[in-house]
């Protein structure tokens, strides 16, 4: 298998695009098969996106009260947790808070709110609004998840100064009707293409670990190449008590980086960052997804959990000898 993934690697770094036959093949290797295979995806990354890493960083800028029922999600309305819940925070707070990502080291700042769309009015006028101070007071990059958009409010941020749309497809289209039921994929799908179309950037990922097989995480990956997304965060659970996936077991370490590499072998060229999850689920084995070809990860809090000290995290890259990377590089 060795030799195999080493040919593969030539192949891809040549430019060529690996088939569905072979990520297959790759999402079903275990044991030692697997530190080969990290290496390739390394050497892959570095080929196409260097040895830098890119950090970001969020606000959950309106939390609680979604009306849709994504299995994981901590604000689902449909869920009784304890996620904070409050309407979309001031123009001050988003800006205040770009500023000290920017301290923390983070190149990209996203403004993140619940619900299924941000509301045309006040709401997006506002972050708007937020968006053009951060481009003004700061150097660091903006970007927004405010859920399905039409192509006017994605005009509208791009205008603001929006750099990047982040929207996630979550999971694979065949698995997505155990993960939400309250609207289509092909919602998520299009807003992807309306980002783009407006001139952003997208970023679009997904969560791992809510019962999917290896075979539709290819099959995620592989409508991501298809859509041609420009940076890709991969998420894995942390089951939150209340929502229905509370009882759900955390994949091990070396499945998380396997997924990492897969995605690496399947989208050569992106900015893959780690992101939520990584410290309950990789725990030691956390440095590893820089050798298993990711290239970002968040810095910071998530939307409802904790991250660990920013000052851990630069200690990390620190003793890897890796240095943080200009989001716009």
């Amino acid at each position: 298998m060795e030799n195999t993934i080493e040919a593969l690697t030539g192949r891809i770094i040549n430019g060529e695009a690996i088939t569905h036959a072979e990520a297959l093949e790759l999402s079903q290797m275990e044991g030692s098969a697997l530190f080969p295979l990290f290496c390739a995806a390394n050497r892959i990354k570095e080929h196409f996106v260097g040895d830098k890493v890119y950090l970001c960083s969020i606000i959950n800028a309106k939390s609680g009260r979604c009306p849709e029922n994504c299995s994981f999600c901590a604000q689902s309305a449909h869920h009784k947790t304890d996620a904070p819940v409050y309407s979309l925070v001031d123009e001050d707070k988003m800006v205040a808070c770009a500023h000290e990502a920017e301290k923390n080291g983070s190149s990209c700042y996203g403004i993140i709110t619940s619900g299924t769309s941000i509301n045309k009015g006040e709401e997006l006028t506002r972050i708007c609004r937020a968006v053009k101070r951060i481009r003004q007071e700061t150097g660091i990059t903006p970007s927004c998840s405010l859920g399905i958009i039409d192509y006017e409010t994605a005009l509208a941020l791009k205008d603001a100064g929006v750099e990047t749309y982040h929207h996630n497809l979550e999971t694979a289209r065949s698995f997505f009707p155990n993960v939400c039921t309250t609207h289509d994929y092909e919602e998520d799908v299009e807003t992807v293409r309306v980002a783009r179309k407006a001139g952003m950037k997208v970023c679009c990922g997904g969560i791992f670990g809510l019962g999917e097989s290896a075979p539709q995480r290819v099959e995620m990956a592989l409508t991501l190449r298809e859509l041609d997304v420009d940076s890709v965060p991969l998420n894995f659970l942390n089951p939150i008590p209340g929502t229905r996936l509370e009882n759900a077991v955390n994949i091990t370490p070396m499945e998380c980086l396997q997924t990492i590499a897969l995605f690496r072998m399947i989208l050569p060229s992106k900015k893959i960052s780690v992101c939520g999850g990584r410290e309950k689920n990789l725990r030691d084995l956390q440095s590893w997804i820089f050798f298993a070809g990711a290239s970002g990860t968040m810095i910071g809090n998530y939307l409802t959990t904790t991250g660990r000290a920013a000052e851990e995290d630069w200690q990390m890259l620190k003793d890897l000898n890796l240095s943080a990377a200009n989001c716009c590089d």
